[in-house]
């Protein structure tokens, strides 16, 4: 068997049965993300590549993978570390896992939110601190979320999701895009489209779905959340740079937004010290798809987008070019 298989870091076996079927597969062993040169030293030759979030394939990994390479399959929704264009110039296919983490990032989503509203990460806080506290009537009260307006930036799979939680909560649906939705999904979610500006000035909870491009970096800025509500919290569960940290930290510390929370961050794994000396912002590692059957479901989908490719079929969940 002539394919070679690079995988950049440890996946669940059930995808490695898979891929082991389809050709010679290599799996880097560092417990790290691999730097720009071993990534290039580890891809040379690769006919197929699964590709982790914090991997850049770009035209240089391109270049080193060589002239077989015929499709890079990333275990993430999210493909902004890939330069697709470069991937796809090659003759290569590109693949992501759509589908099968939005129902864990959804709950992800609503747990920070829950988090930030009721303070939950504050008060664990101050008992692991063995503080002194008594119950009162206005011990650490929080916020809750009936008739409340949640924000969604990105109505799709994940979006969708959280707006069908939160309207469990009691909460009202109102969302912004490049698109509006089908009417159906606008139906059944109860859900208004708005332009940005008015979601951002209206919304109880803004709540980020979209995906990395140059037109949504640091959409979440200074300006962005001046025009919020001094009571209003922002959750993020997309990528981190699609919010200024920065401005964030700022705008949380001088009161211009309540709170916030955050499972992804500009500059993974580093995160911008300004949040972490604030007790309004909730901080988790990049959990949103941290259950084991979703990071299985992952890796799985990846594997077999590299075994319909080498064997000469079509991706499963093919990317655009």
């Amino acid at each position: 068997m002539d394919e070679r298989i690079v995988v950049t870091r440890a996946v669940p076996e059930p995808a490695l049965e898979l891929l082991r079927a389809a050709g010679e597969v290599r799996v880097c062993e560092q417990d790290r993300p691999l730097t720009p040169d071993e990534l290039r030293a580890a891809v040379a030759g690769a006919h197929g590549i699964v590709a982790m979030v914090h991997d850049r394939i770009d035209a240089e990994v391109v270049r080193a993978a060589g002239p077989g390479l015929r499709v890079v399959a990333n275990v993430a929704v999210g493909y902004d570390n890939i330069d697709v264009p470069a991937v796809t110039g090659a003759g290569a296919a590109v693949t992501n896992t759509p589908g099968v983490l939005t129902d864990a990032t959804a709950d992800l989503a609503m747990g920070l939110l829950l988090m930030a509203t009721r303070r939950l990460g504050e008060g664990e806080r101050l008992l692991r601190a063995r503080q002194p506290w008594n119950f009162h009537l206005g011990f650490m009260l929080g916020t809750g979320l009936r008739d409340k307006t949640l924000g969604i930036v990105g109505l799709g799979g994940i979006g969708q999701a959280v707006a069908r939680r939160a309207r469990a909560f009691g909460m009202r649906i109102a969302y912004t895009g490049r698109n509006r939705v089908d009417e159906r999904i606008a139906d059944e979610l109860d859900a208004r489209y708005l332009p940005m500006a008015e979601l951002l000035r209206t919304s109880d909870v803004v709540s980020l779905h979209c995906p990395l491009t140059e037109r949504t970096r640091h959409l979440v800025d200074a300006a962005a959340l001046a025009a919020m509500k001094p009571s209003a919290v922002l959750i993020n569960t997309a990528r981190g740079p699609v919010v200024d940290e920065r401005a964030l930290a700022t705008a949380l510390r001088e009161g211009t937004i309540a709170a916030a929370g955050l499972d992804v961050f500009e500059n993974e794994p580093e995160v911008e010290p300004g949040l972490l000396e604030l007790d309004n912002v909730v901080v988790v590692p990049h959990l949103g798809s941290a259950t084991t059957e979703t990071r299985t479901a992952m890796a799985e989908l990846a594997a077999r987008n590299v075994a319909a490719v080498l064997g000469g079929g079509e991706p499963v969940t093919p990317v655009g070019g």
